[in-house]
C-alpha cells in the first residue's frame, strides 16, 4: 500500500521551525510497519531531523548556516531575487529535500529527542508544500 498527500504549513519566518506536531496532526491510521517520506517542494527552504528538547539548538543550527553562508557575497551571481536567495538555495543543499521515517506500532519512530524542521532560509519564503508518501 502506498498512501501520498500534500500538507500546506503555515508561513514561517526565516529560522529552523519545529513542524512535527504539523505533520502528525496529518496522519490518519498509519501501518503497524512502514516508512513515512517527506518531501518539501521547494529550492529555499529544507527538512532535518534534530534536538527537540533544547530550543537553542534551533537559534544556534541558524547561526551556523548564517556563517557558514552569508548573503551579499560578490561571487553570488543568481541575485534578482534577493540577496538571502542565493544563500538559501545553497543551504537548502546542505539540509536536502527529504526525510524518511520508520513507522512503528502505527507511530513515527523517532527518538526520544528528535524532531522534524522546516530550515526556512528566505527572508519572506511564504507557505511551504510538503508531499507526503506512506510506505506499508
Amino acid at each position: 500500500m502506498i498512501e501520498q498527500f500534500e500538507i500546506k504549513l503555515p508561513n514561517f519566518r526565516r529560522g529552523i521551525h519545529l513542524i512535527t506536531h504539523h505533520i502528525e496532526s496529518q496522519l490518519k491510521n498509519l501501518p503497524q510497519k512502514g516508512l513515512l517520506n517527506i518531501f518539501i517542494q521547494h529550492t529555499s527552504a529544507g527538512l532535518t531531523i534534530n534536538e527537540n528538547a533544547d530550543p537553542a539548538v534551533r537559534t544556534d543550527l541558524e547561526k551556523y548556516f548564517d556563517k557558514f553562508v552569508p548573503e551579499n557575497e560578490p561571487y553570488f551571481d543568481h541575485t534578482l531575487e534577493g540577496s538571502d536567495d542565493m544563500p538559501a538555495h545553497i543551504k537548502s543543499t546542505l539540509t536536502g529535500s527529504s526525510l524518511t521515517i520508520p513507522v512503528s506500532n502505527g507511530r513515527l519512530n523517532l527518538g526520544t529527542w528528535q524532531g522534524i524542521y522546516l530550515c526556512e532560509f528566505r527572508n519572506h519564503g511564504g507557505s511551504r508544500r510538503l508531499m507526503i508518501t506512506i510506505f506499508a
